[in-house]
This record gives C-alpha cells, structure tokens and sequence, in this order.
C-alpha cells in the first residue's frame, strides 16, 4: 500500500525535525524542506538512509514545485529567535508572507489540508493574562520584533482567507515557549543561553530583574499537540503550550540548582517591546483535543540539559550568533 505524503517545511530546524521523527513514526511519507538559514543538517542526519525521508534546500519563499501527492502540509519555517529578526528581518516577513501564500497555493493544488505554525508572539506584549484565543493583542507594527509578530499575524489572517475563499482545509497554531532537544544552543533565547553559560562556567544573564514571564512546554507535548490539531475538524486558531508559569529569575535559579554551578545571576537591559508575562490558556486544546502537557519542567529540563551536554567542544564553545551573510543579498 502507497504510503501517504506529508510536507514539512523548516524540516531541519528544533520544531521542524522533530515533527519529521513523528510523521515517520505514523507511518507517513515525509517530504522535508528548508533553505538552513537557520535549520541545521545535524537535525535530521539521523533519517538520511530513511526510505520514508526525503530532504529538498529550497527557500519556501520562493516559488515551490512538488510532483508528488500530498495529503498534509505543515509550515514551520521561520527564524525563531529576536536576534534572527534583528538580523534577518526581511527574511523573517518573506518566510511567513510569501512563504505561507506559495503554500496554500500548493494546498489548493494538491487539495492538501495545511497546517500553518503561528505564535504567542501574535499576542505581542499582553494586557489580558492568560492569554485565550479571543484575545487580539498588543502588538507594536513598527518595533523590532514586529518583524515577526507581523508576518506571523498576517500568516493567520491569509490562512483563514483562504479558508473561506477557496474551502481550504486549515489548521493555525498558537505556539507558546517551546524546549527540547535540537534547539540551538546560540540562538539567543532564555533557555539555551542559561544552559550555555552554565555549562561553559560563564555568569547566567537575564534581562531587566527577571520579574517577566515565560511558560515553557517540553517538544514532545508540542509535537502530540500539533499532531491532534492537523488531525482535528477544528479550523480556528488554538493555543498549545504549557500553562505552568515562571519568571525567569526564577527559572535561572532553577538551571543553576539543575547544572550544580556556581555562577549568579546578572542583569542586562530589556530590551525593546520584550513581553512581559506569557502564559497560555489551554481550555480549547483540552477540551476539543483532549490535549495538555504530560511532561513536567523538572524531567524535560533533565533530558535537555542531557543533550546539551553531549555535544561537542566545539559547538559548546560556539557563542557567536549564526552568521547570515550568505543569506543576506
């Protein structure tokens, strides 16, 4: 029996290859993409003699060519990080612009149902807490992070556009922090940067005095999460993550207990528009996915911490952000 296609886009990034893992798994045909801005080769090194797997460098961006049968298309490519928007910022609008336009071109063609990754940045800095899906945020258009909280909303509105228009099958969304294993350990965000200096014997730093919030869910969570969604008939967008809140003083201090260190805390300036509390509310997912998260904070950071530990000297040592130059035109 001809196995089933599935097209996961950013299928080399943290999110991306571990989706590929589980669409495998499910007994699917799994087309990758990604044009490894910032999806890394490493991330899927373990499926190259996979049968199921196939890999294509292209930038979805750009205009996407695909003779095979799909039957699911999942978009998760975009850089992840604020420094990658502050770096990369007309590349972050394309990703989710652009990109998401060719790929419900592409669903349409294929009658494929697509499932499109958005954000809690879409919320931006909130004024209601937790944040539902009601909820239509506090986004600033023209700050540094608009870049992406903009395309990321746009990516919303085009998809259910296209939703009513054309009778698209569509799936959004709203992911809250997310850790595991394959995240890159210089990408700038909390949890990698803590586990980084804490490893290297190097001070923990936190910006402002730590008071803002995050709310952290394990990639596996995630990963069944988003799997329920695509599988559901539910069309508008749904917050997955985990509602267990902390603040990242708190969370410092818990790295710092996790890796038996002996280095302190020390405070930069936050930076601009940097939300000051997230934290999502999960009814829907619960209640029409029978969905929330099974792994607790204490377990994931072990098997986190476990990974990032194993790798090389090299790669450890590796602070520098990721370079774009070949990107940047």
């Amino acid at each position: 029996m001809k196995k089933e296609s599935v097209l996961i886009t950013g299928a080399a990034g943290f999110l991306g290859s571990h989706l590929c893992d589980r669409f495998l798994k499910e007994g699917f045909r799994v087309i990758g993409m990604d044009n490894l801005i910032t999806g890394d080769m490493k991330n899927i090194s373990h499926l190259r003699e996979n049968s199921s797997f196939q890999f294509i460098v292209h930038d979805v961006a750009k205009h996407i060519c695909i003779a095979a049968d799909i039957k699911y298309i999942l978009h998760f490519a975009s850089p992840a990080s604020p420094i990658d928007y502050l770096k990369i910022p007309i590349q972050t609008l394309k990703v989710s612009s652009l990109g998401t336009h060719n790929l419900l071109g592409l669903a349409k063609a294929k009658k494929a149902r697509i499932l499109v990754a958005s954000t809690s940045a879409v919320y931006g800095d909130p004024l209601v807490h937790p944040q539902a899906e009601e909820y239509w945020g506090n986004v600033n258009p023209v700050g540094p992070r608009g870049v992406y909280d903009e395309a990321k909303r746009f990516m919303e509105a085009m998809t259910m556009a296209y939703h009513t228009y054309h009778g698209l099958e569509t799936r959004i969304i709203r992911i809250f922090n997310t850790y595991g294993p394959r995240m890159r350990l210089n990408d700038g965000r909390v949890l990698p940067a803590f586990i980084g200096q804490a490893l290297r014997g190097e001070d923990l730093t936190m910006f402002g005095n730590g008071s803002q919030t995050r709310s952290f869910c394990y990639v596996d969570d995630l990963v069944e999460g988003i799997y329920r969604l695509l599988m559901s008939d539910y069309v508008q967008p749904m917050n997955i993550g985990n509602p267990s809140e902390i603040s990242i003083k708190e969370f410092g201090e818990e790295i710092i207990k996790l890796t038996g260190t002996t280095q302190k805390l020390i405070s930069l300036p936050l930076p601009q528009d940097d939300p000051k509390q997230r934290q999502p509310d999960i009814t829907k997912a619960r209640k029409i996915l029978g969905w929330e998260p099974k792994v607790s904070r204490a377990e994931g950071l072990k098997i986190t911490y476990a990974y990032f530990k194993s790798l090389s000297k090299d790669d450890l040592t590796k602070v520098e952000h990721k370079d774009f130059a070949g990107f940047v035109k």
